[in-house]
């Protein structure tokens, strides 16, 4: 029984921890899947290189009020896949290669499924059909998580064909039309990617909406947009799925009564899990909350002595620079448990990269009002700057919030081109303390340039005082 200074049970930012500093440790790596997690291989990094495809493919959408007629003539779709994942799997392969080999003297890789079995202790089933078990001092869980299967028939039994985000970017080719279940940004990011390219998406949702995390009236003005552009059908239930000759049919619950649907394809993208019930954490003292996470303090710390997680076994923000963020945190308190730091969950940004594009930082205006955080907000349209005007932008706009005695930004939410773009100069007033107006008159703005929408934005929120 190999005992080791440090385990790491997952390789996407948990890869990053073993450096320098620890050359002196025994180090064992475990890794169930692909080297370089959720992002590299499944997740953010393939699923934006098909964006910006996408987005080439559907500008003649956007040519038309601009005087432009254009058209789609046709989509390389064997060519787009293999152009990205080439890179992609060439940097997989080339992460794994670089652990395993003898750059890293003291790192062994455990290719297999590892579960607990006691007190830091780990039973590891490799994939050559052996099994190893490890034990160490030290710990860290960045096992990540897992593509959710709603408990529907023909879903979790098997029965029926369908895809995952896991799975459908691998596509043999393009299908005529495809379902897409699920609301959230994994199946709005589909729906944009597919339908650009030809394919006729009907979306699925349950509830009223789409994006119903997002501020409410982004999320109105972006269901609204994505139903002008293929079919959206809300407050709608699927009930079972089931194969056909050409594809399968999906059996609906609706405000109207029963209906069915037949596709080519179905993705199911009904959002993601974390993995550490599946590692059985509970058998080695750690414990997983409502949601399945592994419970950590501010540290990464778990409640036993010397065991870490981070990323999405663990953070309810499932994004990658959150999971990167967590990972220099454990670093740092392992390299320096004697002065350990903390974790900054303040002010974390988010995007969706749909068309129209979004992203978001802070406190949703419901939120402030459920929570009675006085506030002030300011909505600024692309129409009203003269980079929104040259792209005849209509419906488009940002939102500020901010504290109305001190000026500082409690939150901001856009809707409309580049927005992840737009929105960091924003992330970096909220990270640094800087009052709206003390950001919008401090510097110069380019003009025209769509960061005049920020500027604006601050311009238009109130001067700072005491509150009435």
């Amino acid at each position: 029984m190999p005992h080791f200074d440090l385990v790491i049970i997952g390789t996407g930012s948990g890869n990053s921890i073993p450096g320098p500093e620890f050359a002196h440790w025994n180090i064992a790596i475990v890794e169930d899947g692909l080297f370089g997690g959720t992002c590299l291989n499944v997740g953010c990094i393939p699923t934006k290189m098909f964006v910006h495809p996408a987005e080439l493919a559907d500008a003649s959408r956007h040519g038309r009020s601009l005087g432009i007629d254009a058209r789609l003539e046709s989509v390389d779709w064997p060519g787009i896949r293999d152009r990205i994942f080439s890179r992609i799997d060439a940097i997989e392969a080339g992460g794994r290669s670089y652990r395993e080999g003898a750059q890293c003297p003291n790192i062994t890789v455990f290719a297999g499924r590892g579960s607990f079995t006691g007190h830091k202790s780990l039973n590891v089933k490799l994939h050559d059909g052996g099994t190893a078990q490890l034990t160490a001092e030290r710990w860290v869980i960045a096992a990540g998580s897992h593509a959710f299967v709603p408990d529907v028939p023909g879903l979790r039994d098997g029965a029926a064909s369908f895809h995952t985000s896991d799975t459908i970017m691998r596509l043999d080719s393009l299908p005529a039309s495809m379902a897409i279940l699920g609301g959230g940004y994994i199946a709005a990011e589909f729906a944009h990617v597919f339908s650009s390219f030809g394919v006729q998406v009907t979306q699925l949702v349950r509830g009223d909406k789409l994006l119903k995390s997002q501020d409410h009236e982004v999320a109105a003005q972006f269901t609204s947009e994505a139903a002008g552009r293929y079919p959206v059908r809300l407050n709608t239930e699927v009930t079972g799925v089931a194969n056909t000759a050409h594809g399968v049919e999906l059996s609906l619950g609706t405000p109207d009564g029963t209906d069915t649907l037949s596709v080519e394809v179905l993705l199911v993208a009904t959002g993601r899990k974390p993995n550490g019930a599946g590692l059985d954490v509970d058998k080695t003292g750690v414990a997983l909350d409502e949601h399945g996470r592994v419970v950590v303090d501010a540290q990464q710390r778990t409640a036993v002595e010397g065991i870490f997680a981070l990323g999405d076994v663990s953070s309810h923000y499932q994004l990658k620079h959150v999971a990167n963020h967590e990972a220099r945190v454990v670093k740092h308190n392992l390299a320096h448990p004697e002065a350990p730091i903390s974790s900054d969950h303040r002010f974390v940004p988010a995007a969706v990269f749909t068309d129209p594009q979004i992203a978001s930082v802070g406190i949703t205006e419901d939120k402030a009002i459920r929570a009675g955080i006085p506030y002030v907000k300011k909505v600024q349209n692309y129409s009203d700057i003269a980079a929104g005007w040259a792209r005849e932008d209509h419906g488009h706009f940002l939102k500020v919030l901010a504290d109305p005695a001190t000026g500082l930004l409690l939150g901001a939410h856009v809707i409309g081109p580049e927005a992840a773009t737009v929105i960091q100069p924003l992330v970096q007033a909220m990270h640094f303390g800087q009052a709206a107006h003390q950001v919008a008159t401090g510097q110069y703005w380019i003009h025209p340039a769509l960061s005049e929408l920020v500027e604006n934005a601050l311009l238009g929120l109130p001067e700072p005082g005491p509150i009435a």
